[in-house]
């Protein structure tokens, strides 16, 4: 059996495969990044050829950088973006549309149509989650109804859905695994996180077609092997887990009541809750942490929607830093006594708030206020976005 192991890291922004030896030790990391679309406001997508070929292109660089081969690597483990939703044709694997970003607010008013007709509550008593154009199901809905022909061809089979884990799993497989595992699984608002099955009242509540939806396994299974002429011969592929799931199981926060907060395009707090599933009185998510051996372990989750994402704008939008890491000497540098607040909610807020129609603001500017005053404000929202989820948990 090969000595290595490689994750493959899907994110919002960039697409990494990172080698480990058999000491868990990372060894080599390969990165790309990619652009995201914002066609309209509140919209955010992503081209699913860039998502497939950065991951690739990636997962080449540590093959050629190690000089290694297929029997090289014992496995391949993918963790991914959640909720974003990506439709594509059966046969030919050509996507029909971008995918549709998990930070995309166009199916707000569809959901809140759907909160006041009263399917809140019975969505919430199976999901864990709210009615919130954050998760998958709106989303493909949108999908189904917008682009041409595509409701038509999904009953008839001609169609896959998957999250960014299920998609890149077709792709390496070429197309022999339609798969997906319960964390992402529980991140669509069509998978009832108790019987662990796709449930008929909520694909029945969106209009979808099950032949649509990929088999669900644990996050440590047979995924499939990858198609031999990606790597010059088969590996198998053995571990699946949403982003924040991961990172969950990557900080050791196996014990109940242990939780950690990390920091990507957006920041995530998840809380561990072992067999019980802890539905929030105040917005915070119920969600499947992972599942091994078919038991599952649950989580409770408080979702921030930008964090290094705003990081970027400062950077490739204002342009009025040059880098990540110049943020900690500007703030460092600011006017300790400056006013300046910046609420961060470009794509709107999350836990404990769930507005999709908020926006980004910056306030108590003064003719003194300066490039540090703005990023260590900006800093500050990030913090307090952490703070208002870690003291509603």
């Amino acid at each position: 059996m090969g000595k290595y192991l490689i994750a493959i890291d899907q994110g919002t922004s960039s697409s990494r495969a990172i080698v480990f030896n058999e000491t868990a030790t990372p060894v080599t990391v390969a990165q790309h990044e990619y652009n995201q679309l914002f066609p309209q406001l509140g919209w955010v997508e992503q081209n699913p050829e860039d998502i497939w070929q950065t991951t690739l292109i990636s997962c080449q660089n540590v093959f050629q950088e190690l000089n290694l081969q297929a029997d090289d690597v014992a496995a391949i483990g993918i963790t991914n973006q959640r909720e974003t939703t990506i439709l594509w044709d059966k046969e030919t694997g050509k996507p029909l549309y971008n995918a549709i970003a998990w930070q995309d607010s166009r199916t707000a008013d569809d959901c809140q149509q759907l909160v006041a007709a009263g399917h809140e509550e019975m969505v919430r008593a199976k999901t864990g989650l709210l009615l919130s154009p954050y998760f998958s199901a709106s989303k493909l809905k949108w999908l189904l109804d917008n682009v041409s022909g595509a409701r038509q061809q999904a009953e008839q089979g001609k169609l896959l859905f998957g999250t960014v884990d299920c998609f890149l799993l077709w792709r390496l497989t070429g197309g022999a695994s339609h798969k997906t595992d319960a964390t992402n699984a529980s991140r669509t608002l069509l998978f009832n996180i108790h019987t662990q099955q796709w449930d008929d009242e909520l694909l029945a509540l969106f209009s979808i077609p099950k032949s649509l939806l990929p088999e669900v396994l644990d996050s440590s299974a047979d995924f499939g092997k990858t198609d031999k002429t990606l790597f010059a011969g088969s590996i198998a592929i053995t571990g699946m887990a949403g982003d924040q799931q991961a990172a969950l199981l990557g900080q050791t926060c196996f014990e109940v009541g242990m939780a950690k907060s990390t920091y990507g395009t957006g920041a995530f707090i998840l809380c561990n809750t072992g067999d019980k599933a802890v539905q929030s009185q105040h917005k915070l998510l119920t969600t499947v942490a992972y599942r091994l051996q078919g038991k599952v372990t649950y989580g409770l989750e408080g979702s921030i929607f930008v964090a290094g994402a705003g990081i970027k704008w400062l950077r490739d939008h204002l342009k009025i830093i040059k880098s990540a890491e110049q943020t900690e000497k500007l703030a460092t540098e600011a006017n300790p006594n400056s006013q300046v607040v910046f609420v961060p909610s470009f794509t709107g807020l999350g836990a404990p708030y769930w507005d999709p129609s908020a926006r980004a603001s910056i306030s108590g500017l003064s003719l003194d206020t300066g490039i540090a005053e703005i990023v260590r404000a900006y800093l500050q929202g990030c913090c307090f976005a952490t703070k208002d989820v870690i003291d509603t948990m």
